[in-house]
């Protein structure tokens, strides 16, 4: 069965909005930044969009996207995400063409359920912070993939802050990288 991965780049400290939002790099390229994309990062990152074919999207990250990933080279990313059937939670219709893409709505349990049972690769949530931050309090996801920047950040969002319960997961690899980046992957710890 297909399964629902969530991957984000956050800080050390659980922030997972972008550091230059507050500092672009170009006003001050000595501000902190996400974890560099080294040849680590990138290896992992491919061999995670590899197990994929879907993605599912906020409706707010998919009308941003829909107008860069169209145009971007920034590889292997942008050949990925625009091929990639794309569902869109949201209760409105679509207003930007972008490749195979399609509204979903209802309560998210019964659009991860309908997903997961279509033939298929494992469905991505890539970027959409707060429809990943709602799947992970529904309990709805099967793999978290974190790319941990070597940076704190006091003010940024945090993943699982709309957390209900304890959720317990276990480590699944622990990969660092020489930009000083670690790439963890958890599941979680799912009794039965």
């Amino acid at each position: 069965m297909r399964k629902i991965v969530v991957y984000t780049i956050t800080s050390i400290d659980g922030a997972v909005d972008d550091p230059t939002r507050l500092f672009p790099p170009d006003v001050d390229p000595d501000r902190p930044q996400p974890p560099t994309f080294d040849d680590e990062l990138i290896a992992r990152e491919t061999e995670l969009i590899e197990r994929q074919d879907a993605v599912l999207l906020g409706r707010h990250m998919y009308d941003e996207w829909s107008r860069y990933w169209p145009i971007s080279d920034v590889q292997p990313f942008a050949d990925f995400i625009n091929g990639a059937r794309k569902y869109v939670v949201t209760s409105t219709p679509l207003t930007t063409q972008w490749g195979d893409a399609e509204a979903v709505s209802g309560p998210l349990p019964d659009i991860v359920r309908d997903l997961k049972a279509l033939p298929g690769k494992d469905i991505g949530v890539h970027g959409s912070i707060t429809l990943a931050q709602s799947l992970l309090a529904e309990g709805l996801v099967d793999e978290l993939h974190l790319a941990v920047a070597p940076l704190v950040d006091p003010e940024g969002r945090r993943l699982f802050e709309r957390a209900k319960d304890l959720q317990r997961l276990t480590l699944h690899t622990a990969t660092p990288t020489p930009g000083g980046a670690l790439w963890l992957v958890y599941r979680p710890l799912r009794s039965g």
